[in-house]
């Protein structure tokens, strides 16, 4: 089940800026390389990105992984990212969007270069690894899937004043569904099958969550991880292995015939009056 032996995954923020906590990205790349994946990642930071593959081969001692410094943000540098990949491995079988980044604000006190940079690495760094990636995967009789990293704040407002990303986490739910039905008639009028998923993480505890109380809840760790928990009906954050396994699904042969969805991973949170 969920075998992934001979495949190249190409993911975007695999690095790790604390090698005792585990982020959406790093945890990916290690399911995908448990289950024979072989790994080519990025980080914006080369030193972020070596902690990153260090701690993959902790738990995956003999995956293949390779991390580059990249900014998806900046079209020659995916595509520079693209490049590689397919250099060294010849294809490319998964990509998954990982990077996002939260910013304080409502519209009226977010200054524009701090929505501006919301688009840049929730939406458009996606819009970018796909457009690029797209045709490799075209080019292959066994086509391809990517998976595109969202967020519950796309569905529904989770009880801070974050409007571009909830914005852009919205549209990148989209994006996927647009694309999956555009890519599901080519396989349809005979090419290869290429499908587009989101995984919808609700409230997860990753190390970004200290960052998050730095901008959210005054410093304030334990007692905004304690407000993240009390909103969750199932009383607790999910961790990144839950996220994780929702993307290793989507990548799988087993979710062959599933395109253009979301699989929220969320211990209840959007069925929920989101009780703080």
């Amino acid at each position: 089940m969920h075998d992934l032996t001979g495949k190249v995954a190409l993911i975007t923020g695999i690095g790790s800026a604390n090698p005792e906590g585990w982020g959406n990205g790093t945890t990916i790349a290690t399911i995908f390389a448990l289950q024979g994946a072989t790994i080519f990642g990025c980080d914006i930071s080369s030193s972020l990105g070596s902690t990153g593959v260090s701690q993959i081969h902790s738990r995956a001692p003999n995956a293949i992984v390779t991390c580059v410094e990249a900014d998806v943000t900046d079209a020659s540098s995916a595509q520079r990212l693209v490049y590689a990949c397919v250099a060294k491995h010849g294809r490319i079988d998964i990509l998954v969007n990982n990077v996002g980044k939260s910013e304080p604000g409502g519209p009226a006190e977010m200054e524009e270069r701090v929505w501006d940079a919301q688009v840049e690495v929730n939406l458009k760094s996606a819009y970018l690894m796909t457009r690029l990636v797209l045709p490799v995967m075209e080019k292959q009789a066994t086509g391809g899937n990517v998976i595109c990293i969202s967020s519950v704040a796309g569905l529904r407002y989770i009880g801070k004043p974050q409007v571009a990303y909830a914005a852009t986490k919205a549209a990148l739910i989209q994006f996927c569904k647009s694309t999956a039905v555009l890519y599901g008639q080519r396989h349809a009028a005979g090419g290869p099958l290429i499908r587009l998923n989101t995984v919808v993480p609700g409230l997860i505890d990753t190390p970004l969550v200290k960052i998050l109380a730095n901008k959210y809840a005054g410093g304030d760790y334990e007692g905004f991880r304690k407000t993240r928990d009390a909103q969750v009906p199932m009383g607790k954050m999910g961790t990144a292995w839950d996220v994780a396994n929702a993307a290793l699904f989507f990548a799988s042969d087993e979710a062959s015939y599933v395109t253009g969805q979301e699989l929220v991973v969320d211990g209840g949170l959007i069925d929920s009056t989101g009780r703080t």
